[in-house]
């Protein structure tokens, strides 16, 4: 069977019809690349070379399997190249789950970045729940996760990428839309739209946390799983929210975000993955996501909070 030095050595000699200057090209002496010309030609079952003291030809059949030899040896060069690559990291596929709420500014501006920086590694997106996620991870359906800090039994690293504050969103209409900061006060008997226990169930603890120690309850009218539907209720009237400030990213006229009474209340992303990851791509994107969000805190085995 002909073998892809074998290969090399005809293209060398096609190439410059001299096994002189050919042999020069290889590193290596004539009578060798004679014996490799002659192995090949008995391979193949044909000559392939006409040969004199003064000229080298092509012959029907040696034609043909250059141009084919051509191919064969820059799909080997490209599988090499491809194996390194991979092996390195430079190239491959990530799948990286994200919260509808990362969506709106941090994804898109990451996405952007990685794509200029880490060409060769294919980035696919899954919109879930920071739950639906952390199956996910544990599944090896995802190797990269944008969520909330939520527990979860698999063998999980995490870092905490985004840190931001909680604001009430209100109609534009609203009484309360003229205060800057609102007071634990104002919310006393408001319609709250708030996120459901199940889908939403970062944010539905933390505020119902956050009523939990006072003597002030609000009103909740819904419960909701994403940011984006709570907002939308938010402008048709239908009552106030708590949500994250990059919820102000989604633009909905007549919509107003003010401050709360404590401005400790904030929402945190975290990016996860597996503590014992095999794929070298999924690693080179992870480094490349931390170093450009900054420290924001140490990797750790659970998310703070």
């Amino acid at each position: 069977m002909m073998d892809l030095f074998q290969l090399r050595c005809f293209v060398a000699v096609c190439e410059e019809l001299h096994f002189g200057k050919a042999a020069v090209r290889l590193h290596m002496t004539q009578p060798p690349l004679s014996r490799q010309i002659q192995l090949l030609e008995d391979s193949v079952g044909a000559r392939l070379l006409e040969r004199t003291s003064r000229s080298v030809a092509l012959t029907a059949a040696g034609t043909v399997l250059y141009k084919d030899a051509l191919k064969l040896l820059k799909l080997a060069d490209a599988a090499v190249a491809n194996a390194r690559l991979t092996a390195s990291g430079d190239s491959g596929r990530v799948t990286v789950g994200y919260t509808a709420v990362s969506g709106y500014v941090l994804i898109p501006q990451l996405l952007l970045q990685a794509q200029q920086a880490l060409p060769g590694i294919e980035i696919v997106l899954e919109e879930m729940v920071s739950s639906q996620q952390l199956r996910a991870l544990a599944d090896e359906a995802l190797d990269l996760a944008f969520v909330r800090p939520l527990a979860s039994e698999a063998d999980l690293l995490y870092h905490r990428v985004v840190r931001e504050p909680m604001q009430l969103a209100l109609p534009a209409s609203h009484a309360l839309a003229g205060k800057r900061r609102i007071t634990l006060a104002d919310l006393a008997g408001q319609p709250l739209i708030m996120y459901s226990q199940k889908e939403g169930q970062y944010f539905h603890d933390k505020i119902k946390n956050l009523f939990a120690a006072t003597g002030v309850q609000p009103r909740y009218v819904h419960h909701m799983g994403q940011t984006h539907a709570i907002v939308a209720l938010v402008q048709a009237g239908i009552g106030v929210a708590i949500v994250p400030a990059s919820a102000r990213h989604l633009y909905f006229e007549q919509v107003e975000f003010r401050d709360l009474w404590r401005r400790d209340v904030v929402a945190e992303i975290y990016l996860a993955w597996r503590r014992a990851e095999r794929n070298p791509a999924q690693r080179r994107l992870r480094e490349f996501i931390l170093k450009t969000l900054g420290a924001g805190s140490a990797p750790g085995t659970e998310p703070e909070g």
